[in-house]
């Protein structure tokens, strides 16, 4: 039995949406035909293209918000003891999004044909990331799918919660850095000009700090849209730029050499791979097959590399300590770590307390990164505000001397 999407007329000749299971699009037309409903048309559910890139946790099928809720049901609802295919549809009754039951009703359409969850899932791509997929294969293949469910919804809830962390973090300083350049922009181009006004008709020399005052006002009135269209337009370029893969390895490269942001760049990426890796080698996932399915959540192109050649040198018989450290690329102390869970057979016991203590290092900087930012950027604004009112109170205060 399939899943299949339909579009249909009632009988007040209104259009119907929905989804709908049978064996045959023949099927479907008669059981739409029952509900009164005339058919025009019937699509099998199918998934949509992959991320090129394979670096987005929910794929073009599902956002993470919708992966990270479908996950933790399922695991839920595994752990109760539930028939897989009962919970699918269990799922799909309850979402509310019509992709979420898209993707969930083909799912279980997939399993009622005799297909495991792994291949069910490998039928869309773009929902669930490569990690899902193995790590349900490898938790099915061992007799602990309700186990790895949990894991991955821990995961998935994980990042959520620290991507929400990261926006709301953000979110104050973005509003206060908006309204700062607006402000700024009104002051420059309306309330100046409005004031120097008044100097107009004296013929005397005004204070340097006035004069290159009135002349940023008069830049930013005549050409200051030319410098928008430029910055836009450089903006296009550089996103095209990126699509090279040699420009964008030049740049991600030299953003880790930029202090602090090179920090939380090494920071962010090595906290998703270990965390990653972490669940797929814990899951029963070939060491090697781990590495090359954890490489695709790391963004920064030299680190993607970096784990490249470990992989090689791993298949050659070298640790995965050594042969990460040789980039020096990854924070020194999640490599002890990782090598002393080699040493100890606990090596995914350890990339979890690796990824743990990456996340939090990662949470502290940035929340700290936030708490400097916001009072710089008042004294910023501050000063500019400052000088503009020196600017126009200065010929003010001479104002008599001017007249004269």
């Amino acid at each position: 039995m399939a899943a299949y999407e339909y579009t249909a007329l009632d009988a007040r000749g209104k259009s119907a949406k929905g989804l709908i299971e049978g064996d045959t699009p023949r099927q479907v037309r008669q059981l739409l035909r029952e509900r009164g409903l005339t058919p025009l048309a019937i699509r099998e559910v199918a998934d949509q293209p992959a991320h090129k890139h394979g670096l987005s946790l929910g794929g073009n099928g599902l956002s993470t918000t919708e992966l990270t809720l479908f996950t933790r049901q399922l695991a839920t609802l595994a752990r109760a003891g539930m028939p897989l295919d009962e919970s699918l549809t269990a799922i799909a009754q309850q979402a509310e999004s019509r992709r979420v039951q898209r993707v969930t009703l083909g799912v279980r359409a997939s399993v009622t044909e005799g297909n495991t969850l792994a291949q069910a899932m490998n039928q869309f791509p773009g929902a669930f990331p490569p990690l899902f997929r193995a790590t349900v294969e490898a938790g099915e293949q061992a007799g602990k799918l309700d186990h790895v469910l949990e894991r991955l919804a821990d995961y998935v809830e994980r990042r959520q919660a620290m991507k929400s962390k990261i926006l709301l973090a953000s979110f104050y300083p973005v509003i206060l850095t908006v309204v700062a350049i607006s402000v700024v922009t009104l002051l420059m181009t309306y309330v100046v000009p409005k004031v120097v006004q008044v100097f107009d008709s004296i013929h005397a020399t005004l204070p340097p700090i006035t004069r290159g005052l009135i002349a940023f006002s008069a830049f930013l009135r005549e050409d200051g849209i030319f410098v928008v269209a430029a910055l836009v337009v450089g903006f296009f370029l550089f996103r095209r730029a990126l699509r090279q893969d040699a420009f964008r390895r030049s740049f991600h490269s030299w953003v880790l050499h930029v202090p602090i942001v090179g920090r939380v760049t090494r920071g962010a990426n090595t906290a998703r791979f270990m965390r990653t890796l972490g669940i797929l080698f814990g899951s029963g996932v070939p060491i090697l097959d781990a590495l090359r399915i954890g490489l695709q959540v790391i963004s920064n192109l030299p680190m993607r590399e970096a784990v490249e050649r470990a992989a090689t040198q791993v298949r050659e018989g070298a640790g995965i300590a050594k042969s990460l450290t040789a980039s020096k690329l990854f924070p020194p102390i999640t490599m002890h770590l990782i090598a002393a869970g080699e040493a100890s057979g606990k090596l995914d016991e350890m990339l979890d307390r690796a990824a743990e203590n990456q996340e939090r290092e990662l949470e502290t900087t940035i929340g700290a990164l936030m708490a400097v930012f916001e009072p710089v950027l008042i004294l910023a604004m501050g000063g500019i505000v400052l000088v503009i009112v020196l600017a126009i109170l200065l010929p003010i205060f001479d104002l008599n001397d001017l007249i004269k």
